[in-house]
């Protein structure tokens, strides 16, 4: 298998002080998983620089297996830690955060993947302050209304699930439990039970995709009802996983940035090392601008 060389772009350095061991040190002290670390996110440095993390909460195995991630898989056998919420609470008290994002591992080996320790997760992070801006990336729930509803009944303020690629690549990248429409059926869902809450989305680019592939992506999200969109590059994360098929250029992400804006999405991210979870509370923000601004 050939493998490509990734491109200068796409080469970053680890920083090791100040926030970054903060961030560390207090994840440890309360016994939490990120996905920072579990994905081997590139983005890992700066954002702990900046003081800021994913959690990732209902342990670190996924009951599902992809081609292009990085988490452990197999069987959780049905355990789940219901004093995870307190400690959530406890860390972003600590760190002393404004937007947290909160994500997982799948869970099929619980009825409701893992619902409700979300929805407790959520409340847990409000009691501290109301204004604390929370965002959820979460599997897909089945496409259950009832289940999603139990996350969307915490009034997280965005609400987050990734279709990760296109429709094409789904089946021979993602678990087969996985589907590209189950996954659209889940934003418009979350859309459907609270009109005001931000959906997002995102997906990777360079696992063999073309270019109509990507804009009828665009335009499915856009019509399940997603505000934000995500698109970064896909990085291997070891010679194991599904091989990178091409490195896309800086210039053609912001190429992205620009045909998705004019679909009307209120926000794009786009760029090599973005992730779904990247610089989420900018994302936020520059959208609440957008809608302050008065209609010319």
């Amino acid at each position: 298998m050939q493998i490509l060389r990734k491109p200068a772009w796409l080469k970053i350095e680890l920083p090791g002080k100040g926030e970054f061991r903060e961030v560390r040190h207090v994840l440890k002290k309360y016994g939490l998983h990120t996905v920072c670390e579990e994905a081997r996110c590139p983005n890992l440095g700066e954002c702990w620089g900046e003081g800021t993390a994913t959690f990732m909460i209902l342990g670190n195995v996924c009951t599902r297996y992809c081609k292009f991630c990085a988490t452990k898989t197999g069987n959780p056998h049905g355990i789940v830690d219901t004093t995870e919420p307190e400690r959530v609470r406890k860390a972003v008290e600590e760190l002393r955060l404004k937007y947290v994002v909160l994500t997982s591992v799948t869970r099929d080996d619980l009825e409701d993947q893992g619902a409700s320790i979300y929805a407790a997760t959520i409340r847990a992070i409000k009691s501290i302050d109301k204004n604390i801006r929370v965002e959820v990336l979460t599997p897909d729930f089945y496409a259950d209304d009832k289940i999603i509803g139990k996350v969307v009944s915490a009034f997280p303020d965005v609400f987050a699930h990734n279709v990760e690629t296109v429709r094409r690549l789904t089946p021979l990248v993602r678990d087969r439990r996985f589907s590209y429409e189950k996954s659209l059926k889940t934003l418009k869902i979350a859309r459907e039970l609270n009109p005001r809450i931000l959906i997002k989305s995102g997906f990777m680019v360079g696992l063999g995709e073309d270019q109509k592939e990507i804009l009828d992506t665009m335009k499915d999200l856009r019509e399940a009802g997603c505000d934000i969109l995500t698109i970064g590059q896909y990085l291997m994360p070891s010679r194991k996983h599904f091989p990178v098929k091409k490195y896309y250029a800086p210039l053609e992400f912001e190429q992205l940035k620009d045909i998705g804006l004019e679909m009307g999405f209120k926000y794009v991210a786009s760029g090599p090392l973005v992730r779904s979870s990247y610089r989420a509370a900018e994302a936020f923000v520059s959208f609440l601008l957008d809608k302050s601004q008065p209609e010319g």
